[in-house]
């Protein structure tokens, strides 16, 4: 499958469209029977999740705990090879390096006027649901993504739910990575009705206050739906990724690294955004050359992919490319660049923003220290990566003395009436007459 050349500026409205909303509009499709699903969760419990784990997952879970067991993790710590465990351990390292530079202090409290005290105190929220998908192949690096900054926010009750294999059980490094990140909480069930579970609870699943991670259009579905019930977080959906370059890449890792996003599934986008027709077409025959050596179902992915949201676009300037990514607000984002930090400047809207030759996708998915759960579906223009602030809330808290009391009495007093709100003038007009 040869990736489309296409010239941007050339396309009619509706195919450009077609292209930035990507996966969105199969997402509102399944709205209708995710809602289904949600509601026969909420009215049976743990019968639902079972009979839909048969259902979708085709797993009959009959005879077992959808919480996984303490001698399952131990298990799967015994038989993963020590060169797995050392890779996580690796990764896990760093993301929590990163993570921790992003926790706040318990409190900062300043003086605004003499006798006017007023700050923040950071508290970690109780409880989290964690959801690491399984559909195309086991994610033990979402699952860390995830649990990290959550477990360095100080978030008291972490839990995981992830569909199961075939035979019912939970990848084994997805466990040991939740054992490296302190989680003991793991539920083998997925999908839009695992999603539910966390949102309303069932006998098995206690609810949650927060439910992040992305996953399939009927994940996202539920999520959506859910959002006036439960904190939904960013929206994750199917992945995304550009990458905007001059001309000067090297077009066969410019291919390479196009297809990494690509082989998530059939839902996802990849673009190449360039100003050089040149370095558009030998990439576009590297990437043909690469799916082909592909194995299945990544092979059927991949070509899905740029059959459908993947392509090609040439633009006359870095700036227009620059503008066109904007648009796009990707998940993913590579600059193959000159100067790929002046191109840094022309950028407003990415889930991550990854400068030069020598960063495939690949490696900001598992170790570089960032996190790799970002916003998707042009979501990037107002949300950021996952960190340890998307489990942490904040209560103002202010302190003020008789100084400051009086200081500020007749601007309350001034304000209250002119609003109308009598009660609150009294407040302070009548604070003294007992």
């Amino acid at each position: 499958m040869k990736p489309a050349i296409l010239v941007w500026n050339d396309l009619p409205q509706n195919r450009k469209d077609y292209y930035l909303k990507r996966s969105e509009s199969d997402i509102s499709d399944v709205m209708d029977s995710v809602s289904v699903i949600i509601n026969t969760v909420k009215d049976k419990g743990d019968k639902a999740l079972f009979d839909y784990t048969n259902k979708f997952d085709r797993v009959d879970l009959t005879g077992k705990s959808l919480r996984v067991s303490k001698e399952e993790f131990d298990e799967a710590e015994k038989n993963l090879p020590k060169k797995i465990k050392s890779a996580l351990e690796y990764a896990i390292d760093n993301i929590w390096k990163f993570h921790k530079t992003q926790k706040p202090s318990g409190m900062n409290f300043d003086e605004l006027r003499p006798g006017l005290f007023a700050g923040e105190k950071a508290i970690p929220i109780e409880s989290a649901g964690l959801y690491v998908p399984r559909g195309r192949g086991s994610f033990p690096s979402m699952l860390y993504m995830l649990a990290v900054p959550a477990a360095v926010a100080g978030v008291e009750r972490i839990c995981v739910i992830t569909p199961p294999g075939e035979d019912g059980e939970v990848d084994s490094a997805c466990l040991y990575a939740a054992k490296l990140c302190g989680i003991e909480e793991v539920y083998r069930v997925g999908g839009a009705h695992g999603i539910a579970a966390l949102a309303y609870g069932t006998e098995s699943i206690p609810s949650v206050n927060k439910i992040t991670g992305p996953g399939s259009m009927y994940v996202t579905a539920a999520k959506r739906i859910l959002s006036g019930t439960v904190d939904v977080g960013l929206p994750a959906g199917p992945s995304e990724s550009i990458i905007l370059s001059d001309g000067r890449a090297d077009p066969w890792s410019l291919a390479l690294d196009l297809l990494v996003e690509a082989e998530h599934g059939s839902d996802s986008s990849a673009i190449l955004i360039t100003t050089s027709l040149n370095l558009a077409e030998k990439t576009a025959s590297f990437i043909e050359q690469l799916i082909s050596d592909l194995g299945e179902p990544r092979k059927t992915f991949v070509s899905d992919v740029f059959k459908g949201y993947g392509a090609i676009f040439l633009v006359e300037t870095l700036e227009e490319g620059a503008d066109l990514v904007n648009k796009f607000a990707p998940e993913h984002l590579q600059l193959k660049t000159k100067e790929p930090f002046s191109t840094l400047s022309l950028i407003k809207n990415a889930g991550e923003i990854l400068l030069g030759e020598n960063i495939p996708f690949s490696a900001a998915n598992y170790v570089t220290g960032v996190n790799a759960v970002l916003p998707t579906g042009g979501n990037a223009k107002t949300y950021s990566a996952v960190s340890v602030r998307d489990f942490i809330k904040y209560s103002s808290v202010v302190y003020v003395d008789k100084n400051g009391y009086n200081d500020f009495k007749d601007h309350v007093i001034t304000l209250a009436d002119y609003e109308g709100f009598e009660t609150h003038g009294n407040a302070l007009k009548l604070r003294e007459k007992v």
